[in-house]
């Protein structure tokens, strides 16, 4: 399937969270069989061709598309995860949400000194939490050359501010206005 006949999957609510809002919700892309199948080939190959040596995604539904795209590419999954829910030592960050701030957490024994790991999650809006995930990864010691996304708002900016920072990004769909 193609970028586009994936987004006519894509279901619209209107006024969620809020009203004004139109929340892009990805639950009937990945219960779609062959469009999800379809997806996590398209960002598969992308994180190919970006020398991806793992593949990070941040919970709860970067779990979703990154570790598909991790098995997809025969490489490790890095779970970027909330906090409290690692048994061992970790790295953190915190990272801005429109009305305060959260924090990431990995363990650093999960990527190798110079190994390329690619994020890779459902959404980009601000960036913040994939700005978070890119600098634990970095303060890992990891390279992260390119954060795949289904889908791109591209009107909040966060593509920009990953690209800002020196890393590709790639949606394989884009909804203006959001």
């Amino acid at each position: 399937m193609t970028p586009d006949e994936l987004k006519a999957i894509v279901r619209t609510v209107p006024d969620f969270p809020a009203p004004g809002i139109r929340f892009r919700d990805i639950t009937t892309l990945i219960g779609h069989g062959e469009g999800f199948a379809a997806a996590v080939a398209h960002l598969a190959d992308r994180a190919r061709a970006a020398g991806a040596e793992a593949v990070a995604g941040m919970e709860a539904r970067g779990f979703i598309f990154g570790a598909a795209v991790a098995v997809t590419l025969g490489v490790g999954f890095v779970p970027v995860r909330k906090p409290g829910k690692l048994p061992v030592e970790t790295i953190s960050a915190d990272y801005a949400l429109e009305y305060g701030s959260d924090r990431l957490e990995i363990d650093p024994g999960a990527v190798a000194a110079g190994q390329k790991v690619a994020i890779v999650d459902d959404l980009i809006a601000t960036g913040g939490t994939a700005l978070a995930a890119a600098a634990l990864l970095r303060k890992a010691g990891a390279q992260v050359p390119a954060a795949l996304f289904a889908i791109d708002l591209p009107d909040l900016g966060g593509a920009d501010r990953l690209r800002a920072e020196g890393i590709a990004v790639e949606a394989l769909m884009q909804f203006e206005g959001d």
